[in-house]
Parts: structure tokens; sequence; C-alpha cells
């Protein structure tokens, strides 16, 4: 066999090795459910016979689209195929990118997370200017516990159950329903966390009802301070050798004020008032916390972090910030 015999030998079976290979991948995306493919045979890739037909045809023709297309679908052992395709400047210039998202270096990792983080700040700036996603109702919904630490402990509980101006009554009703559902959460919260259940948001009593019975208790320990000085002044005329009979300090002091010690400060945290400032700080750092949360990726059940965390228009940001920064720091520098 000559030397020319050989090689083609060689070759032929390398295209047979290659054939094979491509046919494997094709067989193998064409299971894949929800797989993209475009409009123009989205009806032909409803047979999965077609699908496969479809995949390999378009690797056959052009491999360096379906690297584009379908390269994050391949495993480290698929993209070795193409290997004997890396003398194309498009096709090597994929096999890196995707080898770098499969096995990053540490350089690429550190590189990666600033991008990410980069792009979450962003977006969330972009949320910020579109007033919805932290406005306070909507942080309250997604975290009601940690709003009612922050913020809903200091506000009046009923002002949440009145109509609305401009509201119809059906709509009153529903967000009535939906407030429940947020109370219920948060007293979940407080049981969880060990919380006395007359402590607990929705157990507060009416501010009326509270003072009437501040009151008849006031009343009564007067009375009952009363009866123990006309007992005590009976026993001293009756002999008076004996010692006079001592209110207990504490009492004194409870007749003095006109206050109850034993009543915990935890039942009227709701109508604590704060100074329009104050209340403003605390809504800050709850909107704070809301905010390192979002950055963080601890929202996913609300947002889908995939498509922030690769959405390279995001990028466009921070080299606008970038381009401001540097205009600023050169007219600060005149």
């Amino acid at each position: 066999m000559t030397v020319m015999e050989v090689e083609s030998t060689s070759t032929s079976k390398a295209t047979k090795l290659r054939i094979a290979a491509m046919e494997k991948i094709s067989e193998r995306l064409s299971s894949i459910e929800n797989l993209y493919f475009p409009r123009a045979v989205q009806p032909e890739a409803a047979d999965p016979t077609w699908r496969r037909s479809i995949l390999l045809d378009l690797l056959s023709r052009d491999a360096a689209v379906f690297l584009e297309r379908y390269g994050t679908k391949l495993t480290t052992e698929e993209l070795q195929v193409f290997d004997a395709l890396k003398d194309d400047y498009e096709i090597n210039w994929h096999l890196k990118h995707l080898r770098s998202v499969l096995s990053p270096t540490t350089q690429q990792l550190k590189s990666k997370s600033v991008i990410v983080k980069n792009r979450r700040r962003a977006y969330m700036d972009k949320l910020i200017n579109e007033g919805q996603y932290f406005s306070e109702d909507a942080m309250r919904e997604r975290e009601p516990y940690l709003h009612h630490e922050y913020v809903g402990k200091f506000q009046d509980p009923a002002a949440r159950g009145m109509a609305r101006p401009g509201e119809r009554w059906s709509e009153t009703l529903l967000r009535r329903a939906e407030e429940a559902v947020l109370i219920a959460k948060i007293q979940g919260e407080q049981m969880r966390l060990g919380v006395d259940e007359s402590e607990w948001v929705g157990n507060e009593k009416p501010m009326e009802e509270e003072e009437e019975e501040e009151e008849e208790e006031e009343e009564g320990k007067k009375q009952d301070d009363e009866g123990k000085l006309m007992d005590s002044k009976a026993d001293n005329d009756a002999n008076p050798v004996s010692c006079s009979t001592k209110i207990p300090l504490a009492d004194q002091k409870g007749s003095k004020d006109g206050s109850d010690t034993n009543t915990t400060s935890a039942e009227h945290v709701w109508r604590q008032e704060l100074s329009e400032a104050e209340m403003q700080d605390q809504i800050d750092q709850f909107t704070y916390i809301m905010q390192q949360k979002f950055l963080s990726g601890e929202d996913h059940e609300h947002l889908d972090y995939s498509r922030i965390d690769e959405d390279e228009a995001l990028d466009d940001h921070w080299i606008k910030e970038a381009n401001y920064d540097a205009e600023e720091k050169y007219f600060s520098g005149d």
C-alpha cells in the first residue's frame, strides 16, 4: 500500500469517526425538551426524527453556527469532536469560550464574578427606577416578617384594612384577603422564633379597649391601696403597740405613677410613634437589606437570575457609568 493510500485510509477512518460522533451529538440534543429552533423549521422540529435531521444538517453545513446556537448544551467530550476544525478562526473562538465556561480558571472565575455583580447592580438600578419591585408594598409581600420588624410594628395595622381613595369594594376585599395571608406568614415566623403569642401581630387589642382596661386596673389599684390604709389605721387604733402595716414599695410606685409595672412594652410596639425622619430611616434600612438580598441572589423565587447574569446588554450601564465618572474626574481636575 502506498503512502497516499495509507493517508487516504486514515482520512476516511477519521471522517467516519467524526460523522459517527456528529450523529451521536445530534441524537442526544434532539431529545432535549424546549431546545431552540429557528421559526422556519419549528413545524418540522415537533417531530423527534426531524429534529435529529435538522441538527445533523446544520452541524454538517456550518459548525460555527451550530456551536453558537447549541454549544452550551455540549459536554467536554463532545467539544473535542470539533478540534479537527479549530484552524477556522470562528470555530476556534467558540471552542475557547465554551471550554472557559465548562472549566474556568481561577482568574476567569473572579472575572465572571465581577461581571455578574455589575450586571445585577445594573438590573437593580433599572428596577429602582421603575419604582415597583422595591416599593414598600412589594418588598413587604416578599418579606412580610422582615418588614414587620423594621417598619410594620411602628404602623397602625388597622389602616391597611381601610378602603383607599378611588378603590372599588371588590378591590378592598381582595386586598384584605391578601393582607390576611401576610399576617399569617408573619405569625408563622413569630411562632417559629418563639415569640409570645400575646405579642403576635394581629393579636393587639384596640387602643380604646386597652385604655379602658388600664383605667379599670388603676381604679382597682387605688381602691386596694385605700383599703389597705384603712385596715392599717384600724389595726393601729385597736393595737397601738403593733407595727403599722407597710405598703410594698412596688405598690407605692404603682400608685404614684398610675402604671402597671408588669405591662410589657411589646404589647404596645405597633403604637410607638416615630417622627417622619425616624420612620424614613427605618424604611431605608429595610430597603437596603432587601437590595442586598437581591444582589446576593436570594430573590431566586421572584426573578430568573440566569437571564440577568448572562445579559450582556447590562454591561452598557457600566460603560456609561465609567464614562460619566471619567468626565466628572476630568472636569473636577480643572
